[in-house]
């Protein structure tokens, strides 16, 4: 198999020439600048092409195991999460205060590309920690923050998100686990859940468990539903670890894809209940749970990219190398690299296009988050940069992991044959994907989330504003000098018009017809990623035109 290149000269044009990286750290209040973040893009790249990547193949090969409660990981991946704490990848955004290194989003999403990239598998136990470390940061108690964040910033200790049940999947309005309070203020939690990823292995001494439920007189629905932390060992009030908490994994599932990563069912209080703590307030759990599973959105729709520019590099290793038949309208007898045949320039051409689409996106995105919460740049600037990453996330959820399943289908596509397999590893991103579009919530989820909360709620507000933005720059590309950028301009402009019609029908039909616009749910938010991610080629193009000009 290829071995992983973090894509640094990507990263470096979209920080440099398309975004303005220094520029936008400094409205923030940031201290990062683009040399530190080039920088540790360079160490990352290196790690996750070293320690991660070289783990990969036998993470799918022989996978994770289970065996009488107990989950030993694939060969390799202890000692390289031992690697990736040491090295301090593990806290890299998370507040100084509590051990972590205080760094931009923007600055983590690039590292985070390159860990899913190198392997999913791996790249999911740090993802799921980081949603836990949210949502303590966000809703959890003093005291919860003084006991557990320390140890999960570090990597010391990793965190796991327990939504689903055997009967409760996307709708958690049906979760039946048990949380009943105790004289000390703790509580007991009953029930099981499923599909947990990382809910046992044997990277750490302890786990910790974020697990809806409800308490004895909740109203029911999603009203009803509270967010306990459960650790796998309760941590006695020195910060040591005491008794083995009343929860074990049952077993590890069987999967298409994801070898690697085990995902478990959770039993919770068989015997006197698992000592649970209440974050937050009671009924609130959901709200607080969405912190998390908005940060895993975001991740998820990364391992889209991560994926899909994994298998476009293994691809595009595989076509420089294959020799077979003589390329048409050149001459020459037999003998060519496949790269050579019109038909897989386009495959690999296609496939590099979503890509770089993805990240400049992705990007952005990253960049609102930041935003989002910088003071420093206002209260107006706050608010928009929020309602921008609001309205996005579900599309780079979505988009990212559909596009995903083409890029890795054409990866497979471009080693003919040999893709169908397993030897070649090219089969590994195509079953790895699989996933991403069901997890944290499946496409037609994201979509509802899309039409719903992000559109019809707020009156198309948030999407018209946006598109302004979009139609801003389509007018500078127009006047660049540059025949292609013009070009450019038109068909994007073109779509800018045809989404702002898909909104005005959203809305109009909403009232008396909803069926209708959720039927339409799925396309709407394709076409929101088509068009930004048209509008992501866009500015690379002005970039690459402005670079261009100062030389």
């Amino acid at each position: 198999m290829s071995q992983y290149q973090a894509p640094l000269s990507d990263i470096g044009f979209l920080l440099k020439n398309v975004f303005n990286f220094d520029a936008h750290a400094q409205r923030c209040g940031a201290e990062s600048d683009t040399d530190i973040a080039l920088a540790i893009a360079e160490e990352a790249g290196k790690f996750a092409r070293d320690r991660i990547d070289t783990i990969s193949r036998g993470g799918d090969t022989q996978g994770a195991r289970w065996h009488d409660s107990q989950v030993t990981t694939a060969p390799g991946f202890k000692d390289a999460y031992a690697a990736f704490c040491e090295g301090g990848w593990a806290g890299l955004r998370f507040p100084e205060e509590f051990g972590g290194q205080g760094l931009s989003p923007v600055i983590a999403t690039l590292v985070d590309e390159m860990w899913q990239a190198a392997s999913l598998s791996f790249g999911l136990c740090p993802m799921l920690t980081n949603g836990a470390v949210e949502a303590l940061l966000t809703a959890g108690s003093d005291a919860l923050k003084e006991t557990y964040l320390n140890k999960l910033v570090s990597g010391e200790w990793t965190g796991t998100m327990n939504l689903t049940e055997p009967g409760a999947g996307s709708d958690l309005a049906a979760v039946q686990t048990k949380a009943v309070p105790q004289a000390d203020g703790s509580y007991r939690v009953f029930g099981q859940k499923i599909f947990i990823t990382y809910g046992e292995h044997d990277y750490t001494d302890n786990i910790i468990h974020l697990v809806l439920a409800r308490t004895p007189d909740a109203p029911k629905g999603v009203k009803g539903i509270s967010l306990f932390v459960v650790p796998k060992f309760v941590v006695e009030a020195d910060g040591t670890l005491g008794a083995r908490n009343d929860a074990r994994c049952a077993s590890i599932e069987h999967k298409l894809g994801i070898h690697g990563s085990p995902t478990a069912v959770m039993l919770f209080g068989e015997r006197d209940g698992a000592v649970g703590y209440l974050v937050g307030e009671e009924n609130r759990g959901l709200e607080y749970m969405f912190i998390m599973m908005n940060e895993a959105r975001f991740s998820v729709g990364l391992q889209g990219l991560s994926v899909s520019d994994r298998a476009y590099q293994h691809a595009l290793e595989y076509a420089r190398e294959r020799v077979q038949g003589r390329a048409v309208g050149e001459d020459g007898s037999q003998g060519k690299a496949i790269i050579r045949h019109p038909d897989v320039r386009r495959l690999l051409l296609s496939m590099k296009s979503r890509n770089d689409a993805m990240r400049a996106l992705a990007m952005y995105v990253a960049m609102q988050k930041e935003l989002a919460h910088a003071v420093a740049a206002g209260p107006q600037a706050m608010a928009e940069a929020q309602s921008r990453m609001e309205l996005l996330i579900p599309v780079l959820k979505g988009w990212f992991t559909e596009t995903a399943q083409g890029v890795t289908s054409d990866a497979l596509q471009v080693f003919g044959g040999a893709g169908f397999i397993e030897e070649t590893g090219a089969a590994q991103y195509f079953r790895d994907a699989r996933i991403l579009t069901i997890y944290e919530g499946t496409t037609a989820i994201q979509a509802n989330d899309l039409v719903g909360r992000k559109t019809v709620r707020d009156g198309g507000k948030a999407a018209f504003a946006l598109l302004d933005e979009i139609e801003q720059d389509v007018r500078a590309l127009a006047a660049l000098d540059d025949a292609s950028a013009q070009a450019l301009s038109v068909r994007l402009g073109e779509a800018c018009v045809a989404l702002r019609g898909v909104v005005g029908w959203l809305l109009e039909t909403n009232a008396g017809n909803p069926r209708a616009v959720y039927a339409a749910a799925v396309p709407y938010l394709d076409l929101w990623g088509t068009v930004c991610g048209g509008w992501m080629h866009a500015l690379r193009v002005r970039g690459a035109k402005l670079r261009v000009d100062l030389l």
